[in-house]
């Protein structure tokens, strides 16, 4: 990889990671107007990295209740944290499930594999979903914090953050929507949607290094400073989107979803 290639991609996931723009979708669009190819294991390792410590960083008195909240758990106490955090790593299970069902029928593969399908069904996933993103933004009563959650809402956004596997649908965009339909004010729908994403990220990063050891990928100082330029517009990416959701609805990145399909479908079936 060159410096530029690095800047861009590192750039482009760090901020699509967070935002419900769909990152699928920008890293399926960025080698056909560059012609780069694929970056490598290593680099993916080390961008999720950064995408993980941003979130422990921005969040980072959340993160400390939480891992207290583990504590006293071990240790029979079922405190609020302690559930909360129980109610992260249930709401986890699906996203876990069918992340193996879907490497173990190389379903994954077959999609990268086919470029012009690929870029479908992340164009019509990126309006689909993004439609779905306005009509819970716009319906129903907002009056949760994240203080409210409970085991049910819980895994309902844990099964909406399982649909993020399939390409264009968006992580952070998906389990917004499921937290607005559920009646959780926006800032803090996207709250527990970055902390329910610590041990996706985390657990997702995990197995793209395993498979860069088994490839016998190396981590050079190109892939650091992926790491770390990811880590900074991750967290610029973070801190923004929860200073929009304070003043303003989530049009603007709807009417970007919808730009963004058009583009790819555009390009698809031309």
């Amino acid at each position: 990889m060159d410096f530029l290639q690095i800047v861009v991609l590192a750039v482009v996931q760090g901020i699509t990671e967070f935002l419900p723009i769909s990152s699928s979708g920008h890293l399926l669009l960025i080698p056909h107007l560059t012609g780069w190819s694929d970056q490598g294991l290593a680099a993916d390792v080390m961008v999720h990295v950064g995408s993980l410590a941003a979130i422990l960083v921005y969040f980072r008195a959340d993160v400390a209740r939480l891992f207290g909240g583990v504590l006293d758990l071990l240790q029979g106490r079922l405190t609020p944290w302690a559930k909360l955090g129980l109610m992260i790593l249930v709401a986890t299970i699906p996203a876990i499930g069918l992340g193996v069902v879907l490497k173990s029928t190389g379903a994954v593969d077959a999609i990268r594999a086919d470029p012009a399908f690929a870029m479908k069904l992340v164009g019509w996933n990126a309006i689909v979903f993004g439609a779905l993103l306005y009509l819970a933004d716009r319906v129903g009563p907002r009056l949760k914090a994240i203080e409210d959650m409970r085991f049910g809402p819980a895994i309902v956004i844990g099964f909406a953050q399982a649909l993020a596997l399939i390409p264009g649908t968006s992580r952070s965009g998906i389990t917004i929507t499921a937290g607005r339909f559920l009646g959780f004010e926006r800032p803090e729908a996207a709250r527990f949607s970055f902390l329910l994403g610590i041990p996706a990220i985390a657990g997702a990063g995990l197995i793209t290094a395993l498979e860069a050891v088994d490839a016998g990928a190396g981590i050079s100082l190109e892939v650091w400073l992926a790491a770390a330029l990811s880590f900074i517009s991750s967290l610029a990416a973070i801190a923004f989107l929860m200073a929009l959701v304070r003043r303003m609805s989530f049009l603007p990145f709807v009417a970007y979803r919808f730009a963004l399909g058009a583009i790819l479908l555009w390009m698809a079936y031309s």
